[in-house]
């Protein structure tokens, strides 16, 4: 399944969530018309007791007859088990029973969902213990292109143990470092300011002076944020690097006709304008070339032909950005569900051009 097409169908069952949800008034029904579209739009034969087993069973110790909602599976193992809440119900908080049907499932991951949240866990901390917390979440009502990769892997036409466990680590702590990071910007701690002010302040740092640092150091941080984002902001709506006028290469004209077989939209020049402050970090703007035709916009480097870097598809319905960074003549497309989801391909972007 491509990732296109697997976000699309994420995005329709999010719609069902929303319209839906207010109706939902038991975990019973939250499973029915939330959770098992989940499980079947990953492919999953849900009425097929081989592929997907509700209520299975997970002895622990003494305890007999202890049920999961769901595992999947593949290959007559198990692969998946899945324990769901009510919609309101924050999934945070409920992993010990998680937790312990983990253990004796044999199976590598877990998932805890309330319908719309989705908490991924495996054991990188100890083998057969479920970590505490999740090294990767979904959000319905935040769709990520990262996350509708990732969750490529857990299809049933996808699925790679490899490929999730070689994520999982780097997923997982580049989480907790992000959270820590923003924790550090709204409040730094005294070790960050030791760490920062030390490098330039020789005089010893009193509990006065730390506390004056702190605020000083929450100020800086704030300032050097805002001003990368207005430096981006500024290049993506520059006016003074607008969009090169069409040349005749560019625009087909019909000679029995008043106007152009196609115009150029105010949304492909705003996407143009957020792939050129990208490029910007690594290209001159003379080298970053735009081609309209009827079909895509098109962003090339030193307006060759040959050398695409992205098209901007916009004249239907979804949108989607065409990539080429494995260097491949006709490239991938991408959906995009607003202009802002431009920037999460900034890696593949940069690359496209490191292969030319």
């Amino acid at each position: 399944m491509e990732n296109a097409e697997l976000k699309l169908k994420l995005e329709q069952l999010h719609q069902r969530v929303d319209a839906l949800k207010d109706q939902i008034n038991t975990e019973e029904a939250t499973k029915n018309a939330f959770v098992m579209p989940f499980i079947q739009l990953l492919g999953y034969d849900i009425f097929n007791p081989t592929e997907v087993i509700p209520e299975y069973i997970c002895d622990i110790g003494t305890k007999k007859g202890e049920k999961v909602d769901y595992v999947i599976m593949r290959d007559g193992e198990p692969i998946l088990i899945i324990e769901c809440k009510h919609w309101k119900q924050d999934v945070d908080a409920h992993n010990s029973q998680l937790h312990r049907y983990y253990h004796v499932s044999k199976a590598r991951f877990g998932v805890l969902t309330n319908g719309h949240t989705y908490n991924f866990y495996t054991d990188l901390e100890k083998p057969n213990i479920m970590d505490e917390k999740p090294f990767f979440t979904l959000e319905l009502g935040n769709l990520k292109e990262t996350s509708v990769k990732i969750l490529e892997n857990f299809t049933k036409q996808g699925y790679s143990l490899e490929s999730i466990l070689d994520s999982a680590e780097a997923l997982k702590y580049i989480k907790a470092i992000r959270t820590e990071f923003e924790a550090e910007l709204l409040q730094p701690s005294d070790e960050l300011v030791r760490l920062l002010v030390n490098r330039f302040f020789d005089k010893p740092l009193t509990a006065s002076r730390l506390a004056t640092f702190r605020e000083y150091a929450k100020r800086a941080l704030s300032l050097s944020i805002n001003e990368s984002i207005n430096h981006r902001l500024k290049n993506a709506l520059s006016i003074n690097e607008t969009l090169p006028v069409k040349t005749d290469e560019m625009t087909t004209i019909d000679e029995n006709a008043d106007m152009p077989k196609f115009v150029t939209t105010e949304e492909e020049r705003e996407g143009a304008q957020i792939v050129k402050a990208i490029l910007r970090e690594v290209l001159p703007a003379s080298r970053i070339a735009f081609r309209d035709t009827q079909s895509y916009f098109g962003v090339l480097l030193d307006d060759n032909n040959r050398k695409p870097i992205c098209r901007l598809h916009f004249n239907s319905t979804h949108k989607y950005i065409e990539l080429f960074h494995n260097g491949k003549d006709k490239g991938e497309k991408h959906l995009l569900a607003s202009l802002e989801e431009i920037y999460p391909f900034r890696t593949e972007l940069l690359a496209t051009v490191g292969n030319y």
